[in-house]
This record gives C-alpha cells, structure tokens and sequence, in this order.
C-alpha cells in the first residue's frame, strides 16, 4: 500500500462512504462552485490562482484525524493547518493541547463553517481561522503543520517548507504524502494514512544528496 499512486487514492476517496453530514459539508465548500465563477468575474486577484493549485473540498474522516494526532503525539507548542477546510484538525489539535492551533484557508464560505464548529464546540475564542493564502503564510516560526492538499500542490508546497521552517518542525500530510520527501514516520493504511516528515532529517538528506552530486561530478 505504500506505493499508491495518486489515481488510486483517488479511486478510493471516490468509494469511501462519508455520511449524511459529510454531504453536507462537501455540499457547503463544492456549492461555491457558483459563487467561484462570480468571483472569477469581479475579482481578478481570484483569477490568479492557476487551475492545478485549486484544491477540491474533501472532509478529512475521524481515522484520517486520528492518524495526524497519533504523529503529533509528544509535540508541543503551536500548529498551523494549511488548507484547513472545515477546520476539524485545528479544533481537534487545539484539543490536544496545541497552542495557538490556526488554520489558513482561502474559501470564505469554509472559514465561516470552521469558525462555526469551533463556536458549536465551545472552543471559537481558542483556535482561528484565517482567510488567507497559504502561499503568503509566513511558516519561519511554525514548529508543527499538518496540510491536507493535493499531489499537484504538494510538489510546489515542500519547496516553501523547505525554504521557511525551522530545522525542529515536523510536517504532517494526510491522503497524500509530499513526492520528494522521505518520512520519518507513517500512520494509517490506504486513503487513511498520514506522514510525518523531520525538518532536520529532510534537510540532512539534501545535504548528502548534494554531495553525492559533487562526488559523482
């Protein structure tokens, strides 16, 4: 199962049953479908966003939740979630113990929805929500960030990662793991799974990447 192809993990969220509230919510984030090309229309800054960065609405499911708190076990301070949808791994983080736990996310309707969650949960004075573009984040000062996003946005994602965290940031992706980043630790099977990533270490195998380079040249 490690060597899942994107097209397969797709495959599977397709087949995975999500529950009547799940509907609800992929209709709340999907049903800005309309309100995307409105946008498109008066918003030029909205029609900067290139087709294969926008990132489909899909609620992470209470096992794919669980597998990010289980690679964040021992970890402290503050998380920030990018791309944070819905908000339920922030609220959930937060509940772990995680302060400040902020999620970034672009969709306003889905902010709305994650800061309604929050008040629900009693917690909207205790995590944040942000309209922002994840892109703009400044990550120098993050120390755990969880991200949920697609192949395509993964693959220009771990070069930001790579430029802005600290040596002790742990990175964990869920569905989808980054594609040049070796993990430390991985949690979970099939669609469910999560992967953790040690800044540190990243950052040791590109020093010997590069002098196996130098060597070999």
């Amino acid at each position: 199962m490690d060597d899942d192809t994107p097209e397969e993990i797709f495959a599977e969220l397709k087949t995975r049953p999500i529950g009547g509230w799940g509907v609800a919510q992929i209709g709340a984030g999907t049903g800005l479908a309309v309100y995307a090309m409105w946008v498109g229309i008066l918003q030029p800054g909205f029609r900067k966003v290139p087709l294969r960065l926008q990132v489909p609405y899909i609620p992470a499911s209470k096992v794919q939740v669980q597998n990010v708190m289980t690679l964040l076990r021992g970890r402290k301070g503050g998380l920030v979630d990018l791309g944070s949808g819905d908000g339920r791994i922030v609220l959930e983080a937060h509940q772990h113990g995680f302060s400040p736990a902020v999620g970034y996310e672009l969709n306003p309707w889905l902010v709305q929805l994650a800061r309604f969650h929050a008040w629900r949960a009693g917690h909207h004075e205790k995590v944040s929500y942000r309209r922002e573009d994840l892109w703009k984040v400044d990550l120098t000062k993050c120390k755990n960030v969880t991200v949920f996003l697609a192949p395509s946005v993964l693959s220009l994602l771990q070069e930001k990662l790579q430029a802005e965290l600290p040596d002790d940031a742990l990175v964990v992706t869920g569905r989808f793991p980054l594609p040049d980043w070796k993990p430390c630790r991985v949690e979970g099977q099939g669609v469910e799974r999560a992967w953790a990533y040690s800044m540190q270490a990243q950052r040791q195998n590109v020093c010997k990447e590069n002098n196996n380079s130098i060597t070999t040249e």
